[in-house]
């Protein structure tokens, strides 16, 4: 890996931030170079949320994502807003509900069920954010799943490390399984 430019996104109180938070800290961990940024609405909960996180094996200079090799989508207006004109190479995991909208530009989308993981099999909707960590590091291998698992723990409320082991587990199994498809 020389430098992937993640993009994730989603609604307000989806754990966008925290996810592209986590990604940043186990590349820490796994001693690369990262940068990491957010933007989102007034309306923070429920208002589209992008979050942006670089990973580099050298140090990085410009701390913004300008040309994505990676977009992670939870709901259909983050697809309809960053799905567009996305570079051939880029990577593409979307929510197995969504929709996948022409002049997308890239020539690889996965669609894995990352909220329906979240809600039946980890058995909480909340969890989506850490699922889908475990999914894009399955996908992309940026880190070792202890690393991930570390950043994981460094990062979340007391008293919810099984569910959030849980959740990651179910994410990184969504891609062993061999449960993506196009």
């Amino acid at each position: 890996m020389s430098k992937m430019e993640l993009r994730l996104a989603g609604s307000g109180g989806q754990g966008i931030i925290l996810a592209t938070v986590i990604l940043a800290e186990a590349a820490v961990i796994a001693g690369k170079h990262t940068a990491q940024s957010q933007s989102y609405g007034p309306e923070a909960r429920g208002g589209s949320c992008k979050a942006e996180v670089l990973i580099s094996d050298t140090p990085i200079g410009f701390t913004k994502v300008q040309n994505p090799t990676f977009l992670m989508v939870l709901t259909q207006d983050s697809m309809n807003k960053y799905g567009k004109d996305l570079p051939k190479d880029c990577l593409v995991l979307a929510d197995e509900t969504l929709e996948i909208p022409e002049g997308i530009g890239a020539e690889k989308v996965v669609k894995l069920p990352i909220l329906q993981t979240a809600r039946e099999k980890v058995g909480k909707a909340f969890t989506a954010n850490i699922v889908a960590v475990g999914a894009i590091n399955g996908l992309l291998h940026l880190v070792s799943d202890k690393d991930l698992t570390q950043a994981v723990m460094m990062h979340i409320p007391a008293g919810t490390e099984k569910i959030n082991t849980d959740a990651l587990k179910a994410g990184i199994g969504l891609v062993k399984q061999g449960k993506a498809g196009k």
